[in-house]
C-alpha cells in the first residue's frame, strides 16, 4: 500500500520557520519526482515546490522563491520543505505528492493527507 505521510506543520508567527517532512512508502520512490502543494481556504490546490528523482532539478513557485527550499533525503523516499520568513498568506494545508512521470504530480499520482500550516500576523 502506497503511503505518503506529511509531518511538521503547526502554528508559527509571521517571520518564523517550519520544516515539513514527507515519508513515502509502499514502493520504491527513488525514481519518482516529489513535490509540495498547498491549498488555502476557498482556493484551489497549487504547486509550491518540486524536485526530480536525482535532486538535480527543482521548481519553486514565485511566491515562495528565496523563502522555501525543497530537498530529498539520502534514501530518496523522503522529501522536505524548509519554510523561512513565513507570511500569513502561506497559511494552508500542505500536501506531499509523488510522480513517476512528471516533475509536478497530477491528480492521479500519489498524494498524502496533508498537514496544516498556520502563520499568525
Amino acid at each position: 500500500q502506497v503511503q505518503l505521510v506529511e509531518s511538521g506543520g503547526g502554528l508559527v508567527q509571521a517571520g518564523g520557520s517550519l520544516k515539513l517532512s514527507c515519508a513515502a512508502s509502499g514502493r520504491t520512490f527513488s525514481r519518482y519526482a516529489m513535490a509540495w502543494f498547498r491549498q488555502a481556504p476557498g482556493k484551489e490546490r497549487e504547486p509550491v515546490a518540486a524536485i526530480n528523482w536525482s535532486g538535480t532539478s527543482t521548481y519553486s513557485d514565485d511566491s515562495v522563491k528565496g523563502r522555501f527550499t525543497i530537498s530529498r533525503g539520502d534514501a530518496k523516499n523522503t522529501v522536505y520543505l524548509q519554510m523561512n520568513s513565513l507570511k500569513p498568506e502561506d497559511t494552508a494545508v500542505y500536501y506531499c505528492a509523488a510522480s513517476s512521470e512528471t516533475l509536478i504530480p497530477g491528480p492521479n499520482d500519489d498524494w498524502g493527507q496533508g498537514t496544516q500550516v498556520t502563520v499568525s500576523s
